[in-house]
């Protein structure tokens, strides 16, 4: 799907100032909404971009996104790591 926004020329040229790809700006600002707001999946948000699985965790970490890591999952890692002698 294309998708256009509509900008006053004076506020386009105070964004453009400001350095990088607009459009791509504006998509990466649009996605994180959507992640934060529960609306997409990060695998979703992945393929929206165009990243590989570690780009996302650097872009995400970029944007004060983290994982929400649990002691449980921790625990289970080291259950898993463990069992393959570890």
């Amino acid at each position: 799907m294309q998708l256009s926004l509509e900008i006053p020329d004076d506020i386009a040229s105070t964004l453009n100032a400001a350095g990088g790809d607009l459009s791509r700006r504006a998509l990466e600002g649009f996605a994180l909404e959507e992640l934060r707001a529960g609306r997409i999946t990060e695998p979703q948000l992945r393929k929206m971009l165009g990243l590989a699985r570690i780009e996302l965790d650097g872009f995400l970490k970029s944007h004060g996104i983290y994982q929400n890591y649990t002691l449980e999952d921790f625990e289970q890692e080291r259950k898993a790591l463990k069992d393959l002698g570890f």
